[in-house]
């Protein structure tokens, strides 16, 4: 895949992490209106549950995501049959949503997502290696699903972005 023809499927985290310890727009605006300008030319997108993961919240991020360029996709019939084969695939992946406590809802739209769009997932999210664990985390599953997984330093680096600071 050229880089001309990659696509970025995002994980609520890239964001939320990104907002609130790294790119905070009072020091780095330049990085949300990158990603604005990636959203417009479709590199980069995120599934609706993403999107209102992030919304749910009123906050700063959660204004800025709703006037934001990133496109947004809404689960259709492709992609439910995409998350059907992520459970089939593997009778472990069900452990990718954590019911109790009604987190991690969004993560296997993300990866069905991804596969319906022959993207990339972009997550903060690190691979589980213990055997003995009941925990599985998107990187897992696009690893068992033959997802590309990357985190969002990588898919800067990728995208051949170069930040320039100054100084005021």
């Amino acid at each position: 895949m050229s880089a001309s023809i990659k696509k970025y499927c995002l994980d609520a985290n890239v964001l939320i992490q990104a907002w609130q310890k790294y790119y905070s727009p009072k020091f780095c605006p330049d990085y949300w209106q990158l990603l604005n300008e990636i959203g417009e030319k479709d590199k980069i997108f995120m599934p609706e549950v993403v999107y209102d993961e992030i919304t749910r919240t009123d906050d700063e991020l959660s204004a800025w995501l709703k006037n934001s360029k990133i496109p947004i996709r809404k689960i259709n019939g492709p992609v439910t049959k995409c998350l059907q084969t992520i459970y089939s695939n593997n009778p472990l992946h069900k452990y990718l949503v954590d019911n109790t406590k009604s987190r991690s809802l969004a993560d296997p739209w993300v990866i069905a997502h991804a596969i319906n769009e022959n993207a990339i997932v972009v997550t903060k999210e690190e691979k589980v290696t213990a055997l003995n664990s009941t925990k599985i985390k998107i990187p897992n599953v696009c690893d068992n699903m033959g997802v590309h997984w990357i985190n969002d330093f990588q898919m800067i680096e990728e995208l051949n972005i170069i930040f320039k600071c100054t100084f005021e």
